[in-house]
């Protein structure tokens, strides 16, 4: 069993930026962005696509640290990192179910003829639903892998995971 030494101040510093990112782009951009944007009207429902736009952003980057940062430069930071990307992964896998859901949609709207109303409701449950279901739990799940950073310690899972610890 390995066991880790206490973390310093700048890997604890380095450890809470993918939770910070993370956090950031489900409560900023997935909540108030859109909360925002949606509140103004249907005139400015053309700046809603700021949202996927930040988001992709944001996972993009979280997937391209998170496989650059090397263990050897900070075991706590590297773990940290990684439990990120595992939850953006999990995201990234609702969005493209959302974005598959929508597209299917519009295929049956303009090729079999379904009414708009219908389209809307099975987007809404099937794409929709879910993700916004997902974002408060990851908002949840990830505030606690943020504390975790914060404390210098790391979720029981994750000790299993990347220590083999039992």
């Amino acid at each position: 069993m390995t066991e880790m030494i206490q973390p310093t101040e700048n890997e604890i510093a380095a450890a809470k930026v993918p939770h910070d990112i993370f956090l950031s782009n489900l409560i900023m951009n997935h909540i108030l962005l859109f909360t925002a944007i949606a509140a103004f009207g249907p005139q400015y429902l053309k700046f809603m696509v700021l949202v996927p736009v930040f988001s992709g952003l944001a996972l993009a980057y979280t997937f391209y640290r998170s496989s650059k940062v090397k263990r050897e430069d900070g075991e706590f930071a590297y773990i940290h990192w990684q439990i990120a990307r595992r939850w953006s992964k999990l995201f990234a896998g609702i969005l493209t179910l959302l974005l598959t859901v929508s597209f299917l949609g519009w295929l049956a709207h303009q090729y079999l003829g379904m009414m708009k109303e219908a389209v809307y409701a099975l987007i809404g449950g099937f794409g929709i639903l879910p993700t916004l279901m997902t974002v408060l739990a990851l908002v949840v799940v990830e505030s606690d892998s943020l504390h975790h950073a914060r404390m210098g310690t790391l979720p029981k899972w994750a000790r299993r995971r990347f220590l083999n610890e039992e």
